[in-house]
């Protein structure tokens, strides 16, 4: 669905100093990083709440294997669009 409203371009995408910004906010410490509980408790008790299968797909796109922590800076980078030439 993401990607279909991309690709229509209904919405323009965040930036990712956008992005990095708000994965910075979530990251109180300035670890770096995001653990796999912290995204959880975002993604449920934050906003719209998001169901159980969706939080498993973006946790298993996004978190470091073996680490257990999403490494926000490294994501960012991926989420971004490449721009159209």
């Amino acid at each position: 669905m993401m990607v279909r409203v991309l690709t229509e371009k209904r919405y323009q995408p965040a930036s990712e100093k956008q992005l990095l910004n708000a994965f910075t906010v979530l990251d109180t410490e300035q670890k770096g990083y995001l653990t796999r509980d912290e995204i959880t408790q975002y993604m449920t008790d934050e906003g719209e709440p998001f169901t159980k299968d969706e939080i498993e797909e973006m946790l298993h796109a996004s978190i470091e294997r073996g680490q257990d922590v999403l490494l926000y800076k490294d994501y960012v980078t991926l989420m971004v669009p490449e721009e159209d030439n």
